[in-house]
């Protein structure tokens, strides 16, 4: 279960160490966004990638009210289901990290695209931006690693017998993710931040609440109840291409997401007394991996998100930006002999993720 309790507490970094290679990694990037004249944010290419993942959406959902059989109604949800993930990978993401645009507003109207596609931006900025980001991998505060009990993503959390085959089942639990969290997660997880206090630090309750709900009376009237309106396709014709819509997406989305984190490579840290004896920079890139940065086509689909160290080191600059940052980083963790976790496809990620559940599913693992 989500751990909300435990993550009140507040971790603190001991930034003293590796303080240089921090200090030094910093100046590099400052340096290279003034020697190249270019911003932070978005530019023209990225406001072309937000409506190719919106024209991935709704193209394909306007054809469901003109398909000429139920196969092909299907086939139109399937495409969709790529829309949405790529409006997850792609733009919701970095608005949602205030790195899409310098304007706080338009980061916030953009975020609420997580609404459109039936997430909840609130509890996403709190699960990724305050317990994700801020303690990536830290067992009893980051909550992408501590799913429900079904799968054990750090070896830290309780081992169950039927863990032992989590390296197969997992790949067909993934593309539940998204439908999970549309359907029942983000209502308890929502409870769950309420009564830890933490939504009220960081939004009025009453209005979470009301966008909820809103939002979700909207997503659902327009993705289910309008096509069987207005189409000839029953409930449960509708409801398949529905669920096949956010299976893909959640395929796609954990297939992308687990690999940078639950490695053979990262570590596990477990904090003493609060604090973490690590500097909170060099704690990114021991705790995150890279991968398929060389493939351009797969890069611009997720958004960058192959990228994740740069993205964990910085979460406040734009997506299509980590490209240029990355052989800094690298060179710079280099030189601190701090280790920079690169696997050079897709495929080769994938494998070893798979290696690391089958590991994380027997009773002993050796981890930093």
């Amino acid at each position: 279960m989500p751990i909300y309790k435990s993550a009140q507490s507040i971790l603190r970094f001991k930034n003293s160490i590796n303080k240089e290679f921090a200090t030094t990694l910093n100046k590099r990037v400052n340096e290279h966004f003034k020697l190249s004249g270019k911003g932070r944010n978005a530019n023209s290419m990225m406001f072309v990638k937000t409506a190719f993942m919106f024209c991935l959406l709704f193209i394909p959902y306007s054809f469901v009210y003109s398909a000429a059989n139920v196969w092909v109604m299907l086939g139109c949800y399937f495409i969709t289901g790529l829309g949405v993930a790529g409006i997850g990978l792609s733009v919701m993401h970095d608005a949602n990290h205030g790195s899409y645009s310098k304007n706080p507003m338009v980061n916030k109207i953009i975020g609420y695209s997580l609404n459109v596609i039936g997430g909840n931006a609130t509890n996403w900025k709190i699960q990724h931006n305050v317990f994700h980001h801020s303690y990536t991998n830290i067992d009893t505060h980051d909550e992408d690693i501590r799913p429900r009990f079904i799968l054990r993503f750090t070896p830290h959390a309780e081992l169950r017998s039927f863990h032992k085959y989590q390296h197969i089942y997992a790949w067909l639990l993934y593309g539940l993710m998204s439908f999970s969290w549309i359907v029942f997660k983000d209502f308890a997880q929502l409870i769950g931040y309420q009564k830890s206090g933490i939504l009220a630090k960081h939004v009025s309750v009453p209005k979470a609440w009301a966008w909820l709900v809103i939002s979700k009376l909207c997503y659902y009237a327009y993705i289910i109840v309008l096509p069987i309106i207005f189409t000839p396709f029953s409930f449960l014709e509708i409801f398949a291409g529905f669920f096949i819509m956010h299976y893909i997406a959640g395929l796609i989305l954990g297939s992308v997401f687990q690999p940078a984190h639950v490695m053979e490579v990262n570590e596990y840290p477990i904090a003493e007394d609060d604090l973490i004896a690590d500097n909170w920079m060099a704690h990114q890139l021991k705790t995150t991996c890279n991968f398929a940065g060389n493939n351009r086509i797969f890069s611009w689909f997720v958004g960058g998100l192959n990228y994740q160290i740069e993205h964990h080191l910085y979460p406040n600059i734009c997506h299509i930006h980590y490209a240029k940052l990355a052989p800094i980083v690298e060179q710079t963790a280099k030189e601190f002999g701090i280790p920079y976790h690169n696997y050079g496809s897709f495929r080769k990620a994938l494998i070893n993720h798979k290696k690391m559940l089958f590991a994380l599913g027997r009773p002993k693992l050796e981890v930093a």
